[in-house]
């Protein structure tokens, strides 16, 4: 299976660098060497950062956390939704509105205005002039040009996917001011310091960025399940915790409820309050004769003048 992921990295060019004349000293331990004035990345590095990104994504997701997928060069908006969509997550491909992160409520509000927008175009804009209509789809362009990938997010994001940190810088800085771990495809110009996974490799080959992107989507499928897979667990030990004298008294209800009588023609809430008094009177006889000299004495007692 390894070997099997390095032929695909091969395959899809993940292994090309910038030229020399561009590239960051600090990718220096991801770099295998050059080649016609090109670096090129070490496939062996890759793989092994890109498990650790994977593997975090998993956890994460696991865990009912969602994740944001940014790219917005040109040549990866379409491969970038596609794969968003496909594992059910958040993204951002036309350009990142800033204070997405850090001004979240005012973010908020937006993506609540385009819900409702879009609630009202499904109902045709009854009742609702031409003038107003063309005034509304102009707003509901606008909105969904910036906030059409973010739709159902409710919350800030568990983590962010990011392709070419450079492109997509102020989007690291929002999730660095915010602790929001960073999963991101660096290229040998980019900085590494401040990315929490990094992964190696081409972030301009349209190949090599659909490579990585249904990798990392592959990973939150795969959260996703554990996550189902854990409320169900969770649902079925709560069920199992149930005492068993609750389950007797629901039973005990629904059939009370069902036949009120009980076979004499009697009914059930008397036939029970018959049952105590001659429980009771039972155990009495049963004290009495268990202590015949007490019952003696306070005779006498009375007996006395």
């Amino acid at each position: 299976m390894e070997d099997q992921l390095i032929k695909q990295l091969l395959e899809a060019g993940v292994h090309f660098g910038h030229r020399i004349s561009r590239w960051n000293p600090k990718m220096e331990k991801f770099i295998f060497g050059q080649r016609y004035g090109i670096y090129i990345l070490d496939l062996e590095k890759t793989k092994q950062y890109l498990g650790k990104a994977c593997d975090f994504v998993i956890d994460l997701v696991a865990k009912g956390k969602s994740v944001i997928f940014v790219g917005t060069k040109k040549q990866i908006r379409d491969l970038i939704e596609a794969e968003a969509k496909r594992c059910s997550m958040h993204y951002v491909t036309k350009r990142w509105i800033g204070g997405l992160l850090t001004n979240f409520s005012t973010v908020k509000r937006s993506i609540e205005r385009l819900r409702e927008i879009e609630e009202m175009k499904k109902s045709g804009f009854a009742n609702l002039s031409k003038k107003d209509i063309s005034f509304l789809e102009k707003e509901r362009v606008d909105l969904a040009r910036k906030f059409s990938g973010l739709l159902q997010m409710e919350e800030l994001p568990g983590a962010l996917f990011v392709i070419d940190t450079n492109q997509e810088s102020t989007a690291i800085k929002e999730a660095r001011r915010l602790s929001i771990p960073i999963v991101a495809l660096i290229d040998t110009n980019s900085n590494p310091e401040f990315i929490d996974y990094p992964v190696p490799g081409n972030d301009d080959a349209i190949k090599s960025v659909a490579l990585i992107a249904s990798l990392i989507a592959d990973a939150v499928i795969e959260g996703r399940k554990r996550f189902v897979e854990d409320l169900s667990h969770e649902s079925l030990s709560l069920e199992a915790e149930k005492e068993p004298e609750e389950l007797f008294l629901q039973e005990e209800t629904a059939n009370r409820e069902a036949n009120p009588f009980d076979k004499s023609g009697v009914s059930t809430e008397r036939s029970r309050s018959a049952s105590t008094e001659r429980s009771r009177s039972a155990s009495t006889e049963r004290s009495r004769s268990a202590n015949p000299e007490g019952e003696k004495d306070k005779v006498v007692e009375k007996d006395k003048p």
